[in-house]
């Protein structure tokens, strides 16, 4: 494996650290992530809630917050669709929330993934109106693009709300207000342009809450909007936007507000995942425990169950469906496993000298080849594009690398595809199954020329090198300034000098292992190494390592942990 590292200009580091009053090595991570002012630096480590900016700057925003005060107060009807995805999902429990406190009884619908579809399709939209026509349709996560279901609804004389943060390839569906920075930017508006829906929606709820107050609303006085923070930083954590701007303070302050949640779903959800609540939550506990369940249910059964349970206040059902989300995630994750392996031996068997990887098969289960694309993308370090079959579609999704924009990549392979769309690191795609063969190599060749011919060997990009004395609990310290870590701000790989193994490593589970080193000084530090028991490090030997650093909490102690990536011989 290839150790990328570019050194970052002496002086840089050493006046940022002088001016912000930081360590160098803080210095040289706020540099990487694009923050070379001192002022630009204070705001990213010290993410306050009072710098979000008016959610009135948003275009379409007071019009939309308009059309909810209106029916509040005509106690309209109102029909609440949101996206099936931790975004989706955290942003209807947020709104219907909301309004069922401020006096509305909102009916709430999650397409079926497997039935109708992604998003606002016309099978959901029916769906929806089974019982009544609404006055006001409201869509979340989902329906820029939507043009002939907000055609449907406006025909019908109700009026559209879209809330949505995905990218349009095309113009945007005409006859709805449309809350989505990117398709209506403007100048200034780097701090909220990435907001996914959920952090739109939560401005929604600020405007809304803004207003009523100055009415002196007796119910919106009462209301404490940083309440809504934990299901923020679910979404906006899950959803991989770039923890950068607002998105880093909904991030910072949400995951606290999360640890101190007295929500019955996510206390139970805590509870079935093995969170320890008092241990502090960081973003991988959303990405890899509650994300997942909360997901389970939109890839395998219906997604409704998972917005029953953010806003049940009934513990009883709360624990019972969190162990149903906990038994799906573990049936999810047997199909993953399974559809993991045969895409592996597709690629070592067939796509092994590919730029990008498509990959597809009969059998796949559609709803859980976004997860494999990603676990692909990795492993690989290519661009990927997993799908299943539905019918005469191959449909599924695709998962990028930093550097390939998968939206633009998908953009211009167009003429093969029926439907696409997404983000740069996370996009939808469905095409008919003869056009396989020819997306597969339009995909493969635009990603080749995008790598200028740089070989697909994975690689590691080092953040910084250290000393193994530096190995402390001052340096986490430092660290932790930095949290927390994501895309935009991803967690730091470092290459660490002057280590030897005392002993031998000490494996376990077969594949795993265990190690200590030792610093110059002679002083020991813990760590563990995951799958990479085919290569132990020899003992004795002056070896080079790339790590993460964390804590591991063990008896009511944290105790300073590396996770090795890879080694090699000092000098090598």
């Amino acid at each position: 494996m290839r150790w990328n590292y570019t050194p970052v200009h002496a002086e840089s580091v050493a006046d940022l650290a002088r001016t912000a009053g930081t360590t160098p090595v803080v210095a040289e991570l706020l540099l990487r992530t694009g923050q070379a002012e001192s002022a630009a630096a204070t705001r990213f480590l010290q993410p306050a809630l009072a710098t979000l900016g008016d959610p009135f700057q948003l275009v379409n925003l007071e019009p939309a917050v308009d059309r909810l005060l209106r029916a509040l107060r005509g106690k309209e009807r109102v029909i609440v669709l949101g996206d099936y995805d931790v975004d989706g999902v955290c942003s209807t429990a947020i709104l219907v929330s909301l309004l069922r406190r401020l006096g509305l009884e909102p009916t709430y619908v999650v397409p079926r993934r497997l039935e109708e579809g992604y998003g606002l399709t016309r099978t959901s939209i029916e769906r929806a109106l089974e019982k009544g026509k609404p006055d006001l349709f409201i869509a979340l996560d989902c329906g820029t693009n939507s043009h002939e279901e907000v055609a449907l609804l406006r025909g019908q004389g109700i009026d559209v709300i879209i809330v949505d943060h995905h990218r349009s390839t095309e113009p945007a569906a005409a006859g709805a207000l449309l809350v989505n920075p990117h398709v209506n930017p403007i100048a200034g508006d780097e701090a909220w342009r990435y907001l996914c829906t959920v952090g739109l929606v939560f401005k929604l709820a600020h405007g809304l809450l803004k207003k009523l107050r100055a009415e002196n609303h007796p119910v919106a006085l009462t209301i404490v909007l940083k309440d809504y923070l934990d299901l923020v930083a679910m979404g906006t954590i899950a959803d991989l936007v770039p923890l950068q701007g607002e998105n880093r303070v909904f991030a910072r302050h949400g995951l606290r507000v999360l640890a101190e949640t007295r929500r019955p779903g996510l206390l139970a959800l805590m509870q079935v995942s093995g969170l320890k609540r008092e241990q502090g939550l960081v973003p991988s506990d959303i990405s890899f425990r509650l994300g997942p369940r909360i997901n389970a249910s939109g890839r395998l059964a219906d997604a409704a169950l998972s917005v029953d349970l953010l806003l049940s206040e009934d513990r009883v059902f709360s624990d019972n469906t969190a162990r149903q989300l906990d038994d799906l995630n573990r049936e999810r994750q047997d199909i993953e496993r399974l559809i993991t392996e045969r895409a592996e031996r597709y690629v070592e068997e067939h796509f092994s000298a590919a730029s990008g990887l498509v990959l597809f098969d009969e059998a796949w289960h559609p709803g859980v080849v976004g997860i494999v694309a990603g676990r692909i993308s990795r492993k690989y370090n290519r661009p990927t594009i997993v799908l299943g079959n539905e019918g005469e579609l191959a449909k599924g999704s695709g998962r990028g690398l930093n550097g390939f924009n998968l939206v633009e990549i998908l953009g211009a392979c167009a003429v093969c595809l029926e439907n696409w769309g997404g983000h740069p690191m996370a996009v939808g795609v469905s095409l008919k199954k003869p056009r396989l063969d020819e997306f597969r190599a339009m995909f493969d060749e635009v990603i080749r020329k995008g790598r200028n011919g740089d070989a697909v060997e994975p690689g590691l990009e080092l953040s910084g090198w250290i000393e193994a004395t530096q190995l402390n609990e001052q340096l986490m310290g430092e660290l932790e300034q930095m949290q927390p870590f994501g895309m935009g701000n991803p967690e730091p790989v470092f290459g660490v000098r002057g280590v030897r193994l005392r002993n031998r490593p000490d494996v376990f589970k077969e594949v795993h292992f265990r190690f200590a080193v030792e610093d110059a000084a002679g002083r020991r530090v813990s760590g563990v190494a995951w799958k990479l028991a085919d290569r132990l490090p020899p003992v004795g030997a002056p070896l080079e390592m790339a790590v993460q650093l964390n804590w591991n909490h063990y008896n009511g102690r944290k105790i300073l942990q590396m996770e090795l990536l890879d080694w090699r011989l000092a000098g090598a």
